[in-house]
């Protein structure tokens, strides 16, 4: 018996149990197929998962997202011409927008391994990410979702072949930190939503 255990007791056997359980999930989380790791990554970072199977589900949620935080009739960021009809139809102003609720995005890729998502200059232009507003709402297939970032750099190079994006960044933190961590220095929380479209 250690010396510590002698003095504090063996009380610790439940947290070593908790770490051995901990330990197990992690492991089992390794193997998991891409999309499941994506899904779990996503939500221990703090984004807001919602499934569609198709397009009339897409708009429903996006309607309930609108609902849920009052952003109706408000100003939107959308770099993107083909999601204008999306916030025509809810009435948001987009163009020449001064003090967006919220930005309207699809992205390149989702990332497994971090739970993070991989955008270019097609969907936010030259925006940093600190210069994005705190809430988005993001589209994106199931087939986008790539085990890591390597990956989602080759398949971007593969899609674009000679008119290559430029800024290309991820977004990782969709929650603010609770203690200071040294890992989210310089990168800016996020209030994420995610319409993620079954598509294969």
């Amino acid at each position: 018996m250690s010396l510590f255990r002698k003095f504090f007791g063996a009380g610790n056997d439940s947290s070593d149990e908790e770490k051995q359980s901990e330990f197990n999930t992690q492991q089992a989380h390794l193997s998991a197929p891409a999309d499941e790791k994506f899904t779990f990554n996503f939500k221990k970072n703090g984004g807001k998962f919602l499934y569609c199977e198709d397009l009339s589900e897409v708009k429903d949620h996006f309607e309930h997202i609108l609902e849920e935080n009052d952003w109706f009739e408000s100003e939107a960021a959308c770099f993107e011409p083909k999601l204008y009809s999306m916030l025509d139809e809810n009435k948001l102003v987009y163009k020449n927008s001064t003090n967006p609720k919220f930005l309207l995005a699809s992205c390149e890729n989702l990332i497994a391994d971090e739970g993070s998502i991989l955008f270019s200059s097609n969907q936010i232009k030259q925006n940093k990410p600190n210069d994005l507003p705190v809430n988005m709402v993001i589209l994106a297939t199931t087939s986008q979702i790539l085990e890591s970032k390597s990956d989602g750099l080759r398949a971007i190079k593969k899609k674009y072949d000679k008119d290559y994006p430029t800024n290309i960044t991820t977004i990782k933190y969709f929650e603010k930190a609770k203690e200071e961590d040294f890992l989210q220095y310089g990168s800016s929380a996020k209030n994420l939503y995610l319409l993620l479209l079954e598509d294969l």
